[in-house]
C-alpha cells in the first residue's frame, strides 16, 4: 500500500509541475467622459430680394443677386435706378465657440406670380463659402445669393417662392 500511496503522490508532483495554466493576473481601470456642445442653429435674420427687374420683350436674361447686396444683369434684363428693395439672404449661425460648420446650399427654387408665370433661382453662393468657423462668442453671420432666370416678356407681377429655400448647416 505504501508503494501505491507513493505512486499517487509521484504523479500529483508530476501532474503539477506540468501545468501551463498561470494564476497571476493584473487588472487596470480608465474612466470616461463626455462633452455635450451647443446644438448648431441657424435663424433668418433677412429673406432674400432681387428688387425691381425690368426684361425685354424679346431677350431674357438673369438677375445675379450677390452675397453683399449686390445685383448684376445679363441678356434682356436691365435693372432699374428705381431698384425695389434689394437683399441677399442673411442667417444667424449660433452654437460652440470657435467650432466650424457646413453649409449646405439648394440646387434651385422656383418664383411663382401665384398664377401660371414663374421664374427659376439657381446658382446659389454664401459667405462664408461652403465652410464657416463660428466666432468666440459662437455665431456668425451667413449671407445667401443666387441667380434669378428670367424669361423673354416675363409677365409683370410680383413673384415669391411657395416653398421655403433651405439653408443647411452642421458641424464638421
Amino acid at each position: 500500500m505504501k508503494n501505491i500511496a507513493k505512486v499517487f503522490v509521484a504523479a500529483a508532483v508530476v501532474l503539477g509541475c506540468s501545468s501551463t495554466s498561470s494564476f497571476a493576473q493584473a487588472t487596470a481601470t480608465a474612466s470616461a467622459t463626455a462633452n455635450i456642445i451647443t446644438p448648431i442653429t441657424i435663424a433668418l435674420v433677412t429673406n432674400m430680394n432681387f428688387g425691381n427687374i425690368a426684361v425685354s420683350p424679346t431677350s431674357g436674361g438673369t438677375v445675379v443677386l450677390g452675397t453683399g447686396n449686390s445685383r448684376t444683369s445679363t441678356g434682356g434684363v436691365t435693372l432699374p435706378s428705381t431698384t425695389g428693395t434689394v437683399a441677399s439672404a442673411s442667417f444667424t449661425v449660433s452654437g460652440t465657440a470657435s467650432f466650424t460648420y457646413a453649409i449646405t446650399l439648394p440646387s434651385s427654387a422656383t418664383l411663382s406670380d401665384g398664377s401660371s408665370h414663374t421664374m427659376t433661382m439657381g446658382t446659389f453662393t454664401s459667405s462664408p463659402s461652403s465652410t464657416g468657423t463660428l466666432s468666440s462668442g459662437g455665431t456668425q453671420t451667413l449671407t445667401v445669393g443666387a441667380t434669378l432666370t428670367v424669361a423673354a416678356a416675363q409677365a409683370p407681377n410680383s413673384y415669391s417662392n411657395a416653398t421655403a429655400v433651405p439653408v443647411t448647416v452642421n458641424y464638421n
